[in-house]
């Protein structure tokens, strides 16, 4: 079995026509004796390296297959060039010769290509199957029912296996303890101080950390987290360092034999992962430094989990040796269900009396006043991990050991897994926001840098890598949780290997590289096309004649059509032509014509008023009973300001398909008209002299056209009506100047003993009952002098 996967991996890339033909027999033969040995009964590790070695040999066909097409199109072409043989003409030998080969050939590379096309389908579905096999053993294995441990014939089997296993343990332990005799005094002596040696230096650099980072760090979670990865390297090293060197110091002679020299370099690289385990849960717990902790625990929480990290990892760590040591010694059926039941009772205790422990120290921080309230998705957490743990241990003691044992070790890997994906994203994203972006946090207080262009540009980027590195990150992470389901990290990698050929969506092929490119095509297009718009407003449109309005309406336009021409570019960098996204116009066509009218009408609309210019930027408008300043005119929808300061948004078919009131549109000057009544018995000559005086005296009024005073005529109370009329530079000026005018001529005619008259009223009297005339009220009497 290994020899297939041994025989795919070191075959090179076929260099002639006959190093791939052979090639290709090879992997039929490969795929031939795959096939037939998923037949018979199978054991789950030949399942997978049958299923590796298919994906293998899948991958290598695809290649070949690629890498033959570009030969067969230069063939097939060399072919179009000379053409078909002319009947009834005869032709050059040297043609005929010419165009048989190159037909031979291109039938051989057709030939080639579809073979290894074949075989890669066949690769597929072997590794497929594979995986189907492997998947349903694993369903019947966690589905097995023993005899429980709580009953005495589980025992008494067990007791008649317990001597020999007793005897093989023995023998193990007499051929470890004879070769660790033969190791010198001084290696022994030289591996404890070392041991001594490589845990004080832990301490010493994880004492020595805080302050370094204090100096080279600047003052933002960046610390923390740097701190967090410091531990989790500390940890790691300094077990795992311990124990390669008690694995060395033992087998100082090299006399052990092969098996129980591979038994201690297993259990060996277990203390590297227990390292790591101790690492990764005393840099998120932090029982002695609340303030550099990452994740919202209380302090008196993490203290009662001090010990928690280490007592996990040694219960852990031995409950591997003693599978291990049990699948060394040959252990039977009931032996290897009692160790596997007793190893995971030890896991789901140690579990189980951790979170008890934790539980009740997070009730007392919640009854204190002022506690925080415990995070939804914690309680959630704790929830499913108490359900997990119950529900294991009644698997365990009721016979159902395969399952209550996976889902135990599945709690404990699932923890490790989501404790070190929110260690390693929490530093990735404190990195990215620290060293590239300008927004950080220092502490719980977010700091921000002064804002331009550059530091948007800086954070926009910050956030989208840290983005892309934690998804990658929980890619990784997802697939790691699979592994015990027959999925892993090497299955990640050939999924991403196949990606990079790209999948088709109809009859668009899209490869990683091309969306990349045109990601970045469009990226770059957006850059230019904000860049152009900002000369275009800041230096070159300020030069011309046009007006504010006008220069505004051509930025628009000009950002509308730069993002068409960036996204049709971007396109085209992805490989799809304009020609090629009809059916997209097809289909927003039926979109438009159901339920997006109106958005095209306000589009279109918008447009028109950018274009024909009725209104523009900063005009005064009036529209359906909102009246006020035209501010910004956008794709949608208009924005005026009105005399209040508020915003009223419009959408841009109302200016087109009702009518509006453009004060400014025509003349920008301001009409400032005065009516006053006054009795007839007045000087009317004296009352135009000294209207017309206030209106010339003003100086917001312009001298052309002249101001005028005019008597308009007489209302129906017999007064005498003057119409006055000046005009200012802005209609905006009207209001204020009309105001001031006022003012100005009340006080001239007081000054002038002119009084002005009462508006006319209208008397309402009660009809008399015998008819007549009305009954009305007694008149005033005249008080205004002759």
């Amino acid at each position: 079995m290994l020899a297939w996967a041994g025989a795919v991996a070191a075959a090179d890339a076929p260099t002639s026509t006959a190093d791939t033909d052979a090639t290709l027999d090879r992997m039929r033969t490969q795929i031939d004796a795959m096939q037939k040995r998923l037949q018979g009964n199978i054991l789950d590790a030949d399942l997978l390296q049958i299923r590796s070695a298919a994906q293998a040999a899948q991958t290598q066909a695809t290649q070949i297959a690629t890498s033959l097409a570009p030969q067969l199109d230069s063939v097939k072409t060399r072919l179009a060039q000379l053409g078909a043989p002319t009947p009834g003409t005869k032709e050059d030998p040297d043609i005929t010769s010419q165009r048989a080969q190159l037909t031979k050939t291109s039938n051989a590379v057709d030939g080639q290509i579809k073979l290894a096309n074949l075989l890669a389908v066949e690769g597929d579905q072997i590794a497929a199957q594979a995986w189907s096999l492997r998947r349903s053993q694993f369903q019947a294995r966690l589905g097995e029912r023993t005899t429980s441990i709580l009953s005495k014939s589980f025992w008494s089997e067990l007791a008649a296996d317990t001597p020999s296993i007793a005897t093989r343990l023995a023998t193990l332990g007499k051929e470890i303890g004879d070769a660790a005799k033969r190791t010198p005094a001084w290696v022994w002596i030289g591996t404890v101080i070392g041991l001594v040696l490589v845990f004080g230096a832990r301490w010493w650099a994880e004492n020595r950390a805080v302050p370094w980072i204090v100096a080279r760090v600047p003052a933002t979670r960046l610390r923390r987290s740097l701190f967090a990865l410091g531990v989790l390297g500390l940890w790691t090293v300094a077990i795992g360092g311990c124990a390669v060197a008690l694995r060395n110091a033992v087998d100082w002679t090299g006399a052990l034999s092969q098996q129980t020299s591979d038994l201690l370099d297993s259990f060996a690289g277990a203390l590297w992962f227990g390292g790591y385990m101790v690492g990764v849960l005393d840099a998120i717990i932090s029982a002695d430094r609340p303030s550099w902790r990452l994740g919202p625990l209380p302090d008196s929480v993490a203290r009662s989990m001090r010990r928690f990290p280490g007592v996990l990892a040694t219960v852990a760590m031995a409950s591997w040796l003693v599978e291990h040591l049990a699948t060394y010694v040959n252990a039977g059926l009931e032996v290897t269900v009692a160790v596997n039941c007793l190893v995971a009772l030890a896991l789901a205790l140690t579990l189980g009396l951790a979170f008890l422990r934790r539980e009740h120290q997070w009730q007392l921080e919640l009854k204190r006043e002022g506690a925080r309230r415990r995070p939804l998705w914690m309680a959630i957490v704790v929830s499913v991990t108490w359900l997990v743990l119950i529900a294991s241990m009644v698997c365990l003691l009721g016979g159902w050991v395969a399952f209550g044992n996976f889902a135990i070790k599945q709690l404990l890997w699932t923890g490790i897994v989501v404790a070190s994906t929110y260690l390693y994203g929490a530093t990735i994203d404190d990195a990215l926001m620290t060293w590239l972006g300008t927004r950080h946090t220092e502490g719980d207080v977010p700091v921000e840098a002064p804002i331009g262009l550059l530091m948007r540009a800086r954070d926009q980027a910050a956030v989208l890598l840290s983005a892309l590195f934690r998804l990658a990150l929980l890619m990784v992470a997802l697939s790691l949780l699979l592994a015990p389901f027959a999925e892993g990290p090497s299955d990640l990698i050939r999924r991403s290997g196949e990606l990079q050929q790209g999948f088709s969506i109809g009859e668009i092929q899209l490869r990683p590289g091309a969306v990349l490119q045109a990601l970045f095509v469009l990226g770059g297009g957006v850059i230019v096309v904000r860049a152009a718009r900002r000369w275009l407003a800041k230096r070159y449109l300020p030069t011309t004649t046009l007006d504010p309005g006008m220069q505004q309406s051509t930025v628009t336009l000009f950002s509308y059509f730069g993002m068409v021409a960036a996204f049709a570019l971007a396109l085209s960098a992805m490989g799809i032509g304009l020609e090629r996204v009809a059916w997209v116009a097809s289909a927003l066509s039926v979109g438009i014509g159901f339920g997006l009218q109106a958005v095209v009408q306000n589009f279109v609309s918008g447009l028109i008023l950018l274009a024909e210019r009725p209104v523009k930027v900063g005009d005064w408008v009036s529209l359906s009973g909102i009246e006020g300043d035209i501010r910004r005119i956008n794709v949608r929808a208009t924005e005026i300001q009105m005399g209040d300061r508020s915003t009223v948004i419009v959408p841009n078919s109302e200016f087109i398909t009702k009518i509006v009131r453009n004060v400014t549109m025509a003349d920008a000057m301001g009409l400032v008209q005065l009516k006053l009544p006054v009795r007839p018995n007045v000087d009317a000559d004296r009352v135009r002299e000294l209207m017309l005086a206030s209106f010339q005296a003003h100086g917001d009024l312009l001298k052309t056209p002249a101001p005028s005073v005019l008597l308009d005529g007489i209302d129906a109370a017999g007064n005498l009506v003057f119409n006055a009329t000046g005009y200012v530079a802005s209609p905006r000026l009207a209001y204020g100047v009309r105001s001031a005018l006022l003012f100005d001529i009340l006080k001239r005619l007081r000054e002038a003993d002119i009084t002005l008259a009462p508006p006319p009223t209208m008397l309402l009297g009660k009809w008399p009952e015998g008819g007549g005339a009305p009954l009305m009220p007694p008149a005033a009497p005249n008080l205004t002098p002759p």
